[in-house]
């Protein structure tokens, strides 16, 4: 399981990928995760988008943001933290453990602390998304009581 860049060879297929129809409530198509990145990283803040990748085949993708982006909707836990913004795994890829293993890679990746120092890494997830909440709290995420909008975030001490 490797975590690639974002560059224009790969971006197509990165776009490409998509989640069942089932989830499609629960997490942004990429292409609208990468101009989110854009409008963050243009303004002054961190975004670092990668494809996940498993033998050398695009199967996910994840986001990761640092800090603040001063959005009002923002839980407190954003200051100073890693956010994992965007996490996904590709309809056609899924129920083979392919997110346990990409989120193993994400969360080494985080821990490296490759923008900054941080005590965590947090996420949100809809309420109602009871299979990311499941794989959420097998690597140890808990709910802090705050929300991001209107969803639940968890945090994970680095």
């Amino acid at each position: 399981m490797e975590l690639r860049k974002i560059t224009f060879d790969n971006i197509d297929e990165i776009i490409a990928l998509t989640v069942g129809e089932g989830q499609q409530n629960f997490v942004a198509p990429n292409v609208e995760s990468l101009a989110e990145a854009y409008v963050a990283v243009s303004g002054g803040f961190t975004a670092q988008p990668f494809g996940i990748y498993e033998e050398d085949r695009p199967v996910g993708f994840v986001m990761f943001g640092y800090g603040s982006l001063e959005d009002p909707d923002e839980p407190p836990v954003a200051a100073g933290n890693y956010c994992l913004w965007r996490f996904m795994i590709d309809q056609s890829r899924q129920g083979k453990g392919l997110g346990k293993r990409a989120l193993e890679a994400c969360l080494a990746y985080a821990r490296t602390l490759p923008c900054g120092p941080a005590e965590y890494v947090w996420l949100s997830y809809e309420p109602e998304n009871a299979a990311a909440r499941g794989l959420y709290h097998k690597f140890g995420f808990r709910e802090n009581g705050q929300m991001c909008g209107e969803e639940i975030v968890a945090v994970l001490k680095l």
